[in-house]
């Protein structure tokens, strides 16, 4: 097992701070970690994609597991996989296309691990019909603050404490997840241009259920009659039918682009005040917005580059300059959407540079206690750090999302105030009294978890 002394951050490259770095080649190492914890006690980290603060544990120890990161056999007649917490989506998925299998549920990027799914628990782009991540898991190995390894499974407290738990249980080692079959490597994928938000929500509810999967890309700096205006693109597994005689069954995509993490400016650090000014992020966002198609639909794209698309794009973090980004993620319930058309409206008036911004739908809840997924719109956006003012701006949003009912995502978290959190998560406490009780001395802990006292 390796060791050393880091200073780390999230995605978002905020707020660095500086940990004990453990590198374990196998669960009893792991557990060895968590035995012999310091006073600052331990959280878990894969591969550093939370935008904000959850895998950072400043002055104690960071349990790095992207190297436990084995998938075991994959029973193709029950449609499981037994693989490790270190696993990301991205590998999983090259192991079981070719098997005609797909992971459970796909974020936006593949770089995320099976452990961070599990304790984001990540929604997918149909959330609708599937749920988050955690849905999908039959069974998981967790290690507990005793320094023991325990099965835990669905339905029970610790299940539903883990699920979205943020590491602050115990540390997911391993999963049984349970797959999506699917006959071919394609989607067909419909594309739709709207001409400002009320007309984007109507795309998105016009056609129901039919495609599963949708998403939406908004125009966060146009302003007027055009507010909210944005692309809408919706998919569903493409059949054998669909499918051009040339193609093999279950071809992955050869992306085109950048390699993946590259920097978009090779060899320059980030700008001190980055270069997404008002200016620039309006231009770029006219550009996609004009160069997309009005309507396009049965266009066949391979399965990764329909979900994973931006991975193989440059990495832009420093167009955001050296303060980093903030990723504020909401959702508000279905009859709230005068409060989604006031953040947006808000954020446009602003000027704020977002070039960044997504919108989906989602379904029923999921049971895990600090399940980020509710029934209705979920709205997710970048801004640079640096912005003048942006805490306030912030924290005046996450009041109208609270009065609303609404809630800011806590995986990708940084800067929420701690009673904002409660007030939004009404089953919090609940977390706290099953925490206190599994582990008393708070062997698990991050920057996150101190900030908003979870």
């Amino acid at each position: 097992m390796s060791v050393d002394t880091v200073s780390l951050t999230g995605w978002g490259r905020t707020a660095p701070t500086t940990a004990v770095r453990f590198r374990p080649r196998g669960y009893e190492e792991a557990a060895a970690v968590v035995r012999g914890r310091g006073p600052r006690g331990v959280i878990a980290r894969g591969l550093g994609r939370s935008p904000g603060d959850a895998a950072q544990n400043a002055g104690g120890s960071v349990l790095d597991l992207s190297g436990l990161a084995r998938i075991g056999g994959v029973d193709a007649a029950a449609g499981v996989v037994r693989c490790d917490a270190g696993v990301s989506l991205e590998r999983l998925l090259r192991v079981l296309l070719p098997l005609g299998w797909l992971p459970p549920v796909l974020p936006g990027t593949g770089r995320v691990t099976v452990g961070g799914a599990i304790g984001s628990d990540l929604p997918g782009l149909d959330h609708r019909r599937a749920g988050s991540f955690a849905r999908h898991v039959s069974a998981l190995e967790l290690l507990t603050a005793d320094g023991e390894v325990r099965t835990v499974l669905p339905g029970t407290a610790l299940f539903d404490a883990t699920a979205g738990g943020l590491g602050l249980t115990g540390v997911v080692l391993g999963a049984t997840l349970r797959l999506r079959r699917v006959s071919t490597g394609l989607m067909s994928v419909s594309t739709e241009r709207a001409g400002d938000l009320d007309d984007l929500l109507a795309c998105f509810t016009a056609g129901g259920d039919r495609l599963p999967y949708a998403s939406a890309w908004v125009d966060l700096t146009a302003r007027g009659r055009a507010t909210g205006r944005g692309i809408l693109t919706r998919g569903e597994h493409a059949t054998p039918e669909m499918r051009p005689a040339h193609a093999g069954r279950t071809r992955l995509s050869q992306r085109s682009g950048a390699a993946p993490g590259r920097s978009l400016l090779p060899g320059l650090p980030p700008l001190p005040g980055g270069l997404l000014g008002p200016a620039a992020a309006a231009l770029c966002n006219e550009v996609r917005y004009r160069g997309s198609p009005r309507a396009r639909t049965g266009e066949l794209r391979p399965v990764p580059a329909f979900f994973h698309a931006s991975d193989a794009l440059p990495d832009v973090r420093p167009l955001y300059g050296r303060g980093g980004l903030v990723r504020y993620r909401f959702t508000v319930g279905y009859g709230q959407e005068e409060t989604l058309h006031r953040v947006v409206r808000r954020i446009a008036a602003r000027r704020s540079p977002a070039v960044r911004a997504v919108l989906q739908r989602f379904g029923a809840a999921d049971p895990g206690l600090l399940s980020f997924a509710a029934p209705g719109w979920s709205l997710e956006l970048d801004l640079p750090a640096s912005l003048p003012g942006l805490g306030r701006f912030l924290d005046g949003v996450d009041e109208e999302v609270a009065a609303a009912g609404g809630r800011v995502c806590l995986a990708q978290d940084s800067r929420m105030r701690p009673e904002t959190a409660a007030a939004m998560y009404p089953r919090l406490a609940e977390f706290r009294e099953l925490r206190a009780r599994l582990d008393p001395a708070g062997a698990f802990r991050s920057d996150l978890s101190r900030r908003l006292g979870l």
